[in-house]
Protein backbone atom coordinates (compact mmCIF):
# COMPACT_ATOMS: atom_id res chain seq x y z
CA UNK A 1 0.00 0.00 0.00
CA UNK A 2 1.49 3.32 -0.90
CA UNK A 3 0.74 6.48 1.29
CA UNK A 4 0.11 9.76 -0.26
CA UNK A 5 -0.11 11.61 2.72
CA UNK A 6 2.96 14.33 2.70
CA UNK A 7 3.48 17.07 5.48
CA UNK A 8 5.46 19.05 6.31
CA UNK A 9 8.66 19.04 9.78
CA UNK A 10 5.78 21.18 11.65
CA UNK A 11 6.52 22.04 15.04
CA UNK A 12 6.66 18.91 16.39
CA UNK A 13 9.04 17.66 13.31
CA UNK A 14 7.05 14.80 12.66
CA UNK A 15 5.71 12.97 10.17
CA UNK A 16 2.51 11.51 10.94
CA UNK A 17 -0.13 9.20 9.57
CA UNK A 18 -3.60 7.33 10.41
CA UNK A 19 -5.11 4.55 8.77
CA UNK A 20 -6.57 1.11 9.34
CA UNK A 21 -8.88 0.33 12.45
CA UNK A 22 -6.80 -2.00 15.13
CA UNK A 23 -9.67 -4.67 14.35
CA UNK A 24 -8.75 -5.00 10.95
CA UNK A 25 -4.94 -5.68 11.85
CA UNK A 26 -2.88 -8.89 11.69
CA UNK A 27 -2.47 -11.09 14.03
CA UNK A 28 0.53 -9.97 15.84
CA UNK A 29 -1.46 -6.94 17.55
CA UNK A 30 -3.75 -9.46 19.14
CA UNK A 31 -3.66 -9.00 23.10
CA UNK A 32 -1.00 -10.95 25.12
CA UNK A 33 -2.67 -12.99 27.61
CA UNK A 34 0.22 -15.24 28.26
CA UNK A 35 -0.17 -14.66 31.81
CA UNK A 36 -3.66 -14.40 32.18
CA UNK A 37 -4.00 -10.69 31.87
CA UNK A 38 -5.61 -9.36 28.60
CA UNK A 39 -2.99 -6.75 27.35
CA UNK A 40 -4.46 -3.75 25.12
CA UNK A 41 -1.73 -3.60 22.15
CA UNK A 42 -0.45 -0.33 21.85
CA UNK A 43 -1.95 1.73 18.63
CA UNK A 44 0.77 4.91 18.60
CA UNK A 45 3.87 4.72 17.99
CA UNK A 46 6.53 7.48 17.61
CA UNK A 47 10.06 6.99 16.92
CA UNK A 48 13.16 9.43 17.12
CA UNK A 49 15.41 9.71 14.56
CA UNK A 50 19.10 10.95 14.75
CA UNK A 51 18.76 12.98 11.74
CA UNK A 52 16.44 14.45 9.09
CA UNK A 53 14.88 12.75 6.50
CA UNK A 54 17.59 10.69 4.12
CA UNK A 55 18.35 7.38 3.26
CA UNK A 56 19.84 6.74 6.30
CA UNK A 57 16.18 5.77 7.78
CA UNK A 58 14.93 4.29 4.70
CA UNK A 59 13.68 1.43 6.51
CA UNK A 60 11.06 3.38 8.78
CA UNK A 61 9.58 5.66 6.23
CA UNK A 62 9.53 2.65 4.06
CA UNK A 63 7.32 0.97 6.94
CA UNK A 64 5.15 4.24 7.04
CA UNK A 65 5.29 4.68 3.39
CA UNK A 66 3.80 0.78 2.45
CA UNK A 67 1.48 0.21 5.52
CA UNK A 68 3.64 -1.92 7.37
CA UNK A 69 3.25 -0.30 10.51
CA UNK A 70 -0.75 -0.73 9.95
CA UNK A 71 -0.39 -4.34 9.36
CA UNK A 72 1.13 -4.78 12.96
CA UNK A 73 -1.74 -2.90 14.52
CA UNK A 74 -0.47 0.75 14.74
CA UNK A 75 -2.92 3.38 13.41
CA UNK A 76 -0.91 6.24 14.61
CA UNK A 77 2.69 6.49 13.84
CA UNK A 78 5.07 9.40 14.18
CA UNK A 79 8.19 9.62 12.75
CA UNK A 80 10.25 12.56 14.83
CA UNK A 81 13.41 13.92 12.39
CA UNK A 82 16.08 15.90 13.88
CA UNK A 83 18.48 18.50 13.03
CA UNK A 84 21.14 18.39 15.36
CA UNK A 85 18.89 20.36 18.11
CA UNK A 86 17.32 16.71 19.45
CA UNK A 87 19.23 14.45 21.11
CA UNK A 88 17.14 10.66 20.59
CA UNK A 89 18.62 9.03 23.63
CA UNK A 90 17.09 12.35 25.95
CA UNK A 91 13.96 12.45 24.03
CA UNK A 92 13.94 9.04 24.90
CA UNK A 93 14.44 9.00 28.47
CA UNK A 94 12.42 12.48 28.97
CA UNK A 95 9.29 10.15 27.55
CA UNK A 96 8.69 12.39 24.70
CA UNK A 97 9.39 8.99 21.99
CA UNK A 98 8.33 5.82 22.44
CA UNK A 99 11.91 4.37 20.93
CA UNK A 100 14.87 6.21 19.59
CA UNK A 101 17.92 5.51 16.58
CA UNK A 102 20.81 6.36 17.80
CA UNK A 103 25.09 5.49 17.86
CA UNK A 104 26.00 3.34 20.19
CA UNK A 105 29.07 4.65 21.75
CA UNK A 106 27.05 8.15 22.66
CA UNK A 107 24.30 6.32 24.21
CA UNK A 108 26.86 4.73 26.04
CA UNK A 109 27.96 7.66 27.10
CA UNK A 110 24.61 9.03 28.25
CA UNK A 111 23.96 6.09 30.45
CA UNK A 112 27.59 6.23 32.64
CA UNK A 113 27.16 10.02 32.73
CA UNK A 114 23.24 10.19 34.10
CA UNK A 115 22.65 6.86 35.27
CA UNK A 116 19.50 6.19 33.19
CA UNK A 117 18.87 2.65 31.71
CA UNK A 118 17.68 2.32 27.54
CA UNK A 119 18.08 -1.04 25.94
CA UNK A 120 19.53 -1.85 22.52
CA UNK A 121 16.65 -4.18 20.55
CA UNK A 122 17.81 -3.84 17.40
CA UNK A 123 20.92 -3.51 15.99
CA UNK A 124 20.33 -2.08 12.27
CA UNK A 125 23.86 -1.05 10.92
CA UNK A 126 25.72 -3.94 11.54
CA UNK A 127 28.86 -2.00 10.58
CA UNK A 128 30.66 1.17 10.83
CA UNK A 129 29.91 3.60 7.85
CA UNK A 130 32.26 6.75 9.27
CA UNK A 131 35.54 7.56 7.22
CA UNK A 132 38.20 9.98 7.60
CA UNK A 133 39.24 11.77 4.40
CA UNK A 134 41.84 13.71 3.14
CA UNK A 135 43.71 14.56 -0.35
CA UNK A 136 45.25 12.31 -1.96
CA UNK A 137 48.44 14.30 -1.79
CA UNK A 138 48.45 15.21 1.60
CA UNK A 139 50.56 13.63 4.44
CA UNK A 140 47.24 12.10 6.07
CA UNK A 141 46.78 8.26 4.82
CA UNK A 142 46.28 6.51 7.97
CA UNK A 143 45.14 7.12 11.41
CA UNK A 144 49.03 7.05 12.24
CA UNK A 145 49.21 10.24 10.30
CA UNK A 146 46.66 12.09 12.77
CA UNK A 147 48.81 13.91 15.22
CA UNK A 148 49.38 17.04 15.41
CA UNK A 149 46.68 17.65 13.06
CA UNK A 150 43.67 19.02 12.08
CA UNK A 151 40.94 16.40 11.81
CA UNK A 152 37.37 17.44 11.31
CA UNK A 153 34.41 16.08 13.34
CA UNK A 154 30.97 17.45 13.70
CA UNK A 155 30.96 16.93 17.41
CA UNK A 156 27.74 15.71 19.18
CA UNK A 157 29.42 12.08 20.02
CA UNK A 158 30.20 11.52 16.19
CA UNK A 159 34.43 12.12 17.47
CA UNK A 160 34.68 8.81 19.63
CA UNK A 161 35.60 6.56 16.48
CA UNK A 162 38.89 8.81 15.69
CA UNK A 163 40.12 8.63 19.31
CA UNK A 164 39.51 4.86 19.78
CA UNK A 165 41.46 4.22 16.62
CA UNK A 166 43.96 6.50 17.83
CA UNK A 167 44.05 4.47 21.06
CA UNK A 168 44.63 1.62 19.98
CA UNK A 169 48.00 2.79 17.68
CA UNK A 170 48.74 4.54 20.75
CA UNK A 171 48.91 8.06 19.53
CA UNK A 172 48.76 10.74 21.81
CA UNK A 173 44.92 12.16 21.29
CA UNK A 174 45.71 15.73 22.89
CA UNK A 175 47.84 16.82 19.73
CA UNK A 176 44.79 16.80 17.52
CA UNK A 177 43.09 19.95 17.20
CA UNK A 178 40.04 18.50 16.43
CA UNK A 179 37.74 21.18 13.97
CA UNK A 180 34.19 21.32 14.09
CA UNK A 181 32.74 20.91 10.38
CA UNK A 182 29.43 21.87 9.47
CA UNK A 183 27.17 18.94 7.67
CA UNK A 184 28.57 19.51 4.45
CA UNK A 185 32.47 19.09 2.96
CA UNK A 186 33.31 22.71 3.18
CA UNK A 187 36.18 21.94 5.64
CA UNK A 188 37.70 19.67 3.54
CA UNK A 189 37.16 21.44 0.20
CA UNK A 190 38.26 25.08 1.35
CA UNK A 191 41.24 23.27 3.15
CA UNK A 192 39.95 24.41 7.00
CA UNK A 193 40.95 20.43 7.85
CA UNK A 194 43.46 18.27 6.86
CA UNK A 195 41.02 15.25 6.97
CA UNK A 196 37.39 15.63 6.77
CA UNK A 197 34.87 13.33 8.71
CA UNK A 198 32.43 11.81 6.68
CA UNK A 199 29.63 8.87 6.45
CA UNK A 200 30.16 6.48 3.72
CA UNK A 201 26.34 7.06 2.77
CA UNK A 202 26.66 10.68 2.39
CA UNK A 203 29.12 13.23 2.86
CA UNK A 204 31.94 11.32 0.75
CA UNK A 205 29.35 11.27 -1.77
CA UNK A 206 29.23 15.05 -1.36
CA UNK A 207 32.92 15.24 -2.30
CA UNK A 208 32.16 13.00 -5.61
CA UNK A 209 29.80 15.73 -6.53
CA UNK A 210 31.65 18.45 -6.78
CA UNK A 211 33.68 19.75 -9.51
CA UNK A 212 37.53 19.32 -9.23
CA UNK A 213 38.41 23.07 -10.31
CA UNK A 214 41.82 21.84 -11.69
CA UNK A 215 39.99 19.21 -14.50
CA UNK A 216 36.55 20.14 -14.70
CA UNK A 217 35.01 16.87 -13.99
CA UNK A 218 33.66 15.68 -10.79
CA UNK A 219 35.73 14.44 -8.13
CA UNK A 220 36.92 10.76 -8.01
CA UNK A 221 38.05 8.55 -5.46
CA UNK A 222 41.70 8.74 -6.90
CA UNK A 223 41.45 12.25 -5.74
CA UNK A 224 41.53 10.71 -2.06
CA UNK A 225 42.91 8.95 0.58
CA UNK A 226 39.93 6.90 2.52
CA UNK A 227 40.37 6.02 5.76
CA UNK A 228 37.29 3.42 6.92
CA UNK A 229 36.88 3.05 10.73
CA UNK A 230 35.22 -0.17 10.26
CA UNK A 231 38.87 -1.07 8.84
CA UNK A 232 40.48 -0.12 12.48
CA UNK A 233 39.90 -0.68 16.47
CA UNK A 234 38.17 2.72 16.71
CA UNK A 235 35.03 0.63 14.39
CA UNK A 236 31.56 1.19 16.52
CA UNK A 237 28.41 0.10 16.33
CA UNK A 238 25.57 2.98 15.27
CA UNK A 239 22.02 3.17 14.22
CA UNK A 240 20.20 0.96 16.85
CA UNK A 241 16.93 1.23 18.18
CA UNK A 242 16.80 1.63 21.43
CA UNK A 243 14.19 1.17 24.30
CA UNK A 244 13.26 2.26 27.71
CA UNK A 245 14.23 -0.72 29.48
CA UNK A 246 12.20 -0.31 32.84
CA UNK A 247 9.15 0.06 30.72
CA UNK A 248 10.08 -3.19 28.67
CA UNK A 249 10.17 -4.38 32.14
CA UNK A 250 6.90 -2.87 33.36
CA UNK A 251 4.74 -2.69 30.90
CA UNK A 252 3.51 -5.91 28.88
CA UNK A 253 1.66 -3.83 26.37
CA UNK A 254 5.05 -1.52 25.55
CA UNK A 255 7.40 -4.74 24.76
CA UNK A 256 4.76 -5.97 22.71
CA UNK A 257 4.83 -2.68 20.73
CA UNK A 258 8.07 -3.30 20.77
CA UNK A 259 8.07 -7.15 18.92
CA UNK A 260 5.41 -5.27 16.49
CA UNK A 261 7.76 -2.23 15.73
CA UNK A 262 10.76 -4.42 14.71
CA UNK A 263 8.61 -6.16 12.79
CA UNK A 264 7.45 -3.56 10.69
CA UNK A 265 10.90 -1.88 10.85
CA UNK A 266 12.73 -4.84 9.40
CA UNK A 267 9.37 -5.49 6.53
CA UNK A 268 10.60 -1.75 5.81
CA UNK A 269 14.65 -2.48 5.46
CA UNK A 270 14.00 -5.67 3.48
CA UNK A 271 11.79 -3.98 0.77
CA UNK A 272 14.64 -0.93 0.79
CA UNK A 273 17.01 -4.51 0.30
CA UNK A 274 15.24 -5.82 -2.60
CA UNK A 275 14.02 -2.46 -4.13
CA UNK A 276 16.41 -0.20 -3.53
CA UNK A 277 16.22 2.40 -6.52
CA UNK A 278 12.43 2.46 -5.26
CA UNK A 279 13.18 2.51 -1.21
CA UNK A 280 15.33 5.91 -2.66
CA UNK A 281 12.56 7.62 -4.19
CA UNK A 282 10.71 7.19 -1.16
CA UNK A 283 12.66 8.71 1.00
CA UNK A 284 13.17 11.22 -1.69
CA UNK A 285 9.55 11.85 -1.68
CA UNK A 286 9.62 12.44 2.41
CA UNK A 287 12.35 14.60 2.04
CA UNK A 288 11.54 17.26 -0.20
CA UNK A 289 8.43 17.74 1.86
CA UNK A 290 10.13 17.94 4.61
CA UNK A 291 10.67 21.47 5.96
CA UNK A 292 14.69 21.08 6.23
CA UNK A 293 16.39 17.59 4.72
CA UNK A 294 19.86 17.81 3.40
CA UNK A 295 21.23 17.03 0.98
CA UNK A 296 17.95 15.68 -0.64
CA UNK A 297 18.85 15.13 -4.67
CA UNK A 298 17.40 12.29 -5.81
CA UNK A 299 20.89 10.39 -7.34
CA UNK A 300 21.88 10.98 -3.67
CA UNK A 301 19.66 9.52 -2.04
CA UNK A 302 20.28 6.41 -4.68
CA UNK A 303 24.27 6.32 -3.51
CA UNK A 304 23.00 7.17 0.54
CA UNK A 305 20.44 3.65 0.26
CA UNK A 306 22.83 1.57 -1.97
CA UNK A 307 25.60 2.75 0.89
CA UNK A 308 23.41 1.98 3.86
CA UNK A 309 22.13 -1.47 2.49
CA UNK A 310 25.68 -2.78 2.72
CA UNK A 311 26.53 -1.89 6.00
CA UNK A 312 23.13 -3.86 7.30
CA UNK A 313 23.04 -6.65 4.97
CA UNK A 314 26.08 -8.39 5.73
CA UNK A 315 24.56 -12.19 6.09
CA UNK A 316 24.07 -10.95 9.74
CA UNK A 317 19.80 -11.62 10.50
CA UNK A 318 18.59 -8.18 10.38
CA UNK A 319 18.91 -6.39 13.21
CA UNK A 320 20.60 -8.82 15.96
CA UNK A 321 23.23 -7.60 18.16
CA UNK A 322 26.28 -9.45 17.56
CA UNK A 323 28.12 -9.91 21.10
CA UNK A 324 31.90 -10.03 19.71
CA UNK A 325 31.01 -6.09 18.09
CA UNK A 326 29.08 -5.02 20.71
CA UNK A 327 31.99 -5.78 22.96
CA UNK A 328 34.35 -4.55 20.54
CA UNK A 329 32.35 -1.18 20.87
CA UNK A 330 32.39 -0.87 24.38
CA UNK A 331 36.45 -2.12 24.25
CA UNK A 332 36.56 1.14 22.27
CA UNK A 333 34.73 3.78 24.37
CA UNK A 334 36.99 2.74 27.11
CA UNK A 335 40.49 3.80 25.55
CA UNK A 336 39.33 6.44 23.54
CA UNK A 337 40.55 9.79 25.44
CA UNK A 338 39.94 12.80 23.28
CA UNK A 339 41.83 15.67 22.84
CA UNK A 340 40.55 17.38 26.21
CA UNK A 341 42.17 14.30 28.04
CA UNK A 342 38.61 12.88 28.93
CA UNK A 343 37.21 9.81 28.70
CA UNK A 344 33.77 8.68 27.05
CA UNK A 345 33.29 6.57 29.89
CA UNK A 346 35.11 4.43 32.68
CA UNK A 347 32.90 1.28 33.44
CA UNK A 348 31.21 -1.32 31.38
CA UNK A 349 27.99 -0.55 30.59
CA UNK A 350 24.85 -3.04 32.56
CA UNK A 351 24.38 -6.41 31.38
CA UNK A 352 20.72 -4.93 30.58
CA UNK A 353 22.18 -2.09 27.84
CA UNK A 354 21.72 -4.60 24.95
CA UNK A 355 19.22 -7.65 24.40
CA UNK A 356 18.20 -9.77 21.43
CA UNK A 357 14.97 -10.84 22.96
CA UNK A 358 12.80 -8.70 20.77
CA UNK A 359 14.59 -8.71 17.85
CA UNK A 360 14.57 -12.60 17.90
CA UNK A 361 10.66 -12.52 18.42
CA UNK A 362 10.00 -10.36 15.26
CA UNK A 363 12.18 -12.04 12.85
CA UNK A 364 11.08 -15.54 14.12
CA UNK A 365 7.54 -14.19 12.93
CA UNK A 366 8.57 -12.81 10.28
CA UNK A 367 10.34 -16.23 8.72
CA UNK A 368 7.40 -17.78 9.24
CA UNK A 369 5.30 -15.83 6.83
CA UNK A 370 7.96 -16.30 4.18
CA UNK A 371 10.40 -13.49 4.82
CA UNK A 372 14.41 -13.68 4.28
CA UNK A 373 16.18 -12.12 6.76
CA UNK A 374 19.35 -12.55 6.64
CA UNK A 375 20.29 -12.40 2.82
CA UNK A 376 23.26 -10.36 2.08
CA UNK A 377 22.62 -7.29 -0.47
CA UNK A 378 23.81 -6.97 -3.83
CA UNK A 379 25.04 -3.91 -4.54
CA UNK A 380 23.61 -1.59 -7.51
CA UNK A 381 25.52 0.71 -9.92
CA UNK A 382 24.73 4.22 -8.90
CA UNK A 383 26.17 6.86 -11.58
CA UNK A 384 26.56 10.60 -9.33
CA UNK A 385 25.95 13.32 -10.68
CA UNK A 386 26.90 16.68 -9.67
CA UNK A 387 25.27 17.82 -6.42
CA UNK A 388 23.05 14.79 -6.22
CA UNK A 389 20.76 15.76 -8.50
Amino acid sequence: MRHSIRRGLVAVSALTIAGLALAGCAGSAEPDDSEGTDVEPLSELSIQLQWLPQAQFAGYYVALDQGYFEEEGFTDVTIVPSGGDIVPQDALVAGDVDFAIAWVPKVLGTLEATGVELTDIAQVFQESGTTQVSWADSDVSTVADFEGKRIGSWGFGNEWEIFAAMAEEGLDSTTVSITTQDFSMNALLDGDVDAAQAMTYNELAQVLETVNPDTGELYTLDDLNVIYYQDTAGAMLQDAIWADTARLDSDPAYADAAVRMLKAVAKGWIFARDNPEEAAAIVYDYAINAEAAFPVGPVHQEWQMNEVNKLIWNGAEFGTIDSAAWDATVAGALAAVNQDGLNLITTEPSSTAYSNEYIDQALALLIEEGYDVSAEYTPIDVVLTEGGQ
